[in-house]
């Protein structure tokens, strides 16, 4: 998981290094930036018109260029970044769907129960005509879907009683608004009652009544009286400009941000004082000011902060946020994260994608989980000071230019998401190139594994999982009051030739006991080598004797485990202890039934059995590759408790004989540990 959140924020820093390059180009090519100004004088006609249409104000009165681009000047400063993102909105030809609805219910849902959004509804009466043709509905569509209002057309003929209960008895518009400045409020719904049915003067009816929702100021008394008062909007957003009525962006967004954000707009058409307005600091008309708690912000200074329904919506996003905005920012993280296991996984490719089904499968089920407690506290009424810290450690970060170029990027690539995707493709590609390289001297066969390979592997290890114990739930130390494990018996009884060998964890090896072979006694270099070669000659005529019995007890196929090991590794590399004796080489089945426990050599040193586990059979010899323990090298313990060399146990196991080379049992079961005798004061020492 840490692994993928690293990979996400990496390609996050990479995307943000991206488009502060094509800044750089863009800047290279044309000579200018896009937070430059644009001087409206020098644009022509068809684009001051795009202008005011992305702005939502009407200019259908204004034929000439001199008074659009006063209109232009009076609705806020004009960059090259919104200058280049209205000419691309208006160049894309995309069509806008519009909703129809099936009857009362359908209208009931998606209208009257909306509580922070515009409709915009064409009712065609029973056996009628509609009102706006569809030539210019679809203009009216494409017009009024920049500010956020939806559309639709209910056809009478689908529910005629509910049409009768409401008096559309002739075709018409409905329009619904909010009815109160208050979250989840009532809706209420508008007749079109005007005579001209044309484009321009139905969307003029449309921002009239959504700009009668927000406040409006004439004079600086009343400006005063509502700078000075504190109410229970925290954040309000100030619009001072020289218009009739504000643009239809700044009213959408008062809709869009019922009971969040609280919109005035201060009319200065007449005043004659503005002392006021310089006294709060206010120097230029038009100005956007944001007034918080925290002090006063002049909106459209950093980078992204255009005159625009999408810019602005964005930036009063992340200074005030709903709980559902940061569920869908969570979600959205948490599958690009997921997505990322894609690349990571190796081999198959079959497996890159059902690992990724379970990733995203587990990683959402995980954020829906997380998130239930959060919601419930959130409704504790205790929880409001922590509400308001966090909201305002919000406005604070979000206000700094870091934000604001972090807000421009976002608007950005979600404006070109084939440029998104190609980069997080491109980003994943990379993670996968550099997995394969780590993973190539690690696992050859995990990479280079085909589709049918892996299939078989996963239908071993769940027929494995049907059949036999999980081996990775049952860890150590042994703590079991058993005395057999029945499974063991049954196995016994079975035929497990005829059975597939079944595809058993390896995890559990990493829990076997470890440790350091020692003995009591201290001797030199000289010592040790007179003591090591006598012990060598006098050893190989018995481990001739060892080796025949051995392969009697042995199977066939584990024979060669045995004696298999590679040239030029040594086992152990601290000096030779001569502390091993003739009983070391008796068969194993007898070094058990005689616990391990008997040395009494006079030349020999005694190891030094406080060092091993109390669950472990003493012994001084590994049977996996029939040598002698030597002092400082590393043994391993099974659960039965016969003792091996680490290198000799883990290789044994690894290579799919998951039991113990002496007496069969199981390696991931546990058993009854082994308790040595305590001697009794009265035998004497030897």
């Amino acid at each position: 998981m840490w692994v993928k959140l690293c990979c996400l924020l990496l390609y996050f820093l990479a995307l943000f290094v991206l488009a502060r390059v094509f800044e750089a180009v863009a800047w290279y090519e044309s000579g200018f930036l896009a937070t430059q100004l644009v001087d409206p004088v020098a644009l022509s006609f068809r684009k001051l018109r795009t202008i005011l249409e992305c702005r939502g104000l009407g200019h259908s009165g204004l034929p000439e260029k001199k008074d659009v681009r006063e209109l232009v000047e009076k609705s806020g400063d004009l960059m090259e970044g919104e200058l280049y993102s209205a000419l691309k909105e208006e160049e894309a030809s995309e069509s806008v769907s519009s909703t129809n609805f099936s009857g009362e219910m359908h209208f009931y849902e998606l209208v009257e129960d909306t509580k922070d959004g515009i409709w915009l509804v064409q009712v065609i009466a029973n056996d009628r005509s509609p009102l706006v043709g569809k030539v210019h509905w679809e203009k009216m569509v494409k017009k009024v879907s920049r500010f956020g209002i939806r559309t639709g057309t209910f056809n009478c003929s689908s529910d005629p009683r509910y049409c009768r209960r409401r008096g559309w008895l002739k075709s018409t518009l409905i329009m619904s608004v909010p009815q109160t400045s208050t979250s989840k409020g009532k809706v209420m719904l508008k007749e079109y009652s005007g005579r001209k049915i044309e484009v321009e003067h139905i969307f003029k009816w449309i921002t009239a009544h959504a700009a009668s929702r927000i406040k409006t100021i004439y004079n600086s008394e009343h400006l005063k009286e509502e700078w000075n008062k504190s109410d229970q909007y925290r954040v309000k957003i100030y619009l001072f400009a020289n218009l009739d009525q504000p643009p239809a962006f700044f009213s959408a967004l008062s809709v869009k941000f019922t009971g969040r954000v609280e919109f005035i707009f201060v009319n200065v058409e007449n005043w004659d004082n503005k002392s006021y307005m310089a006294e709060i600091g206010i120097y230029k008309t038009p100005s956007y000011i944001l007034r918080t708690p925290e002090g006063i912000y002049r909106y459209g200074n950093n980078t992204g902060e255009f005159i625009s329904l999408r810019a602005m919506d964005s930036f009063l996003r992340s200074l005030q946020p709903e709980v559902n905005d940061l569920f869908v920012l969570s979600l959205v993280l948490v599958n690009l994260m997921a997505w990322m296991d894609l690349f990571i996984t190796q081999g198959a490719t079959i497996k890159r994608f059902v690992v990724l089904i379970s990733t995203l499968g587990t990683y959402n089920s995980l954020l829906i989980i997380s998130w239930l407690p959060v919601l419930g506290f959130l409704q504790l009424p205790y929880l409001d000071s922590f509400y308001e810290y966090s909201l305002k450690l919000f406005r604070y970060s979000n206000t700094t230019t870091l934000a604001s170029w972090v807000r421009a990027d976002w608007m950005f690539y979600s404006s070109h998401p084939a440029l998104f995707l190609s980069t997080y493709l491109g980003h994943g590609l990379l993670i996968d190139y550099f997995e394969k390289k780590r993973r190539r001297n690690n696992n050859t066969d995990e990479v280079n594994a085909n589709n049918l390979e892996w299939l078989s592997s996963l239908w071993d290890w769940y027929t494995s999982y049907l059949f036999h114990p999980i081996a990775s739930f049952q860890h150590f130390p042994f703590d079991s009051d058993w005395d057999e494990d029945p499974d063991l018996f049954l196995e016994r009884l079975a035929f497990p030739d005829l059975w597939l060998h079944p595809l058993i964890p390896t995890d559990y090896i990493k829990n076997l006991p470890m440790w350091r072979f020692k003995c009591l006694g201290v001797h030199s270099d000289e010592e040790v080598l007179e003591t090591f070669q006598d012990s060598e000659s006098d050893s190989d005529s018995e481990n001739k004797e060892v080796f025949s019995s051995e392969k009697e007890v042995l199977e066939d196929d584990e024979l060669n485990t045995f004696h298999r090991r590679s040239e030029g590794e040594p086992r152990c590399g601290a000096e030779t202890c001569s502390c091993a004796n003739k009983y070391c080489h008796q068969e194993p089945y007898e070094r058990k039934a005689r616990s391990y426990g008997s040395y009494s050599t006079a030349g020999d040193m005694e190891p030094d059995w406080s060092a091993w586990p109390s669950e472990m059979l003493h012994c001084t010899e590994c049977v996996v590759c029939l040598e002698n323990f030597a002092n400082g090298c590393l043994l391993m313990g099974l659960p039965c408790g016969h003792v091996f060399h680490q290198n000799c146990i883990v290789m044994w196991l690894a290579g799919g004989r998951h039991c113990c080379p002496v007496c069969r049992w199981a390696s991931y079961k546990k058993k009854q540990p082994y308790i040595h005798p305590q001697p009794s004061s009265n035998d004497a020492p030897s």
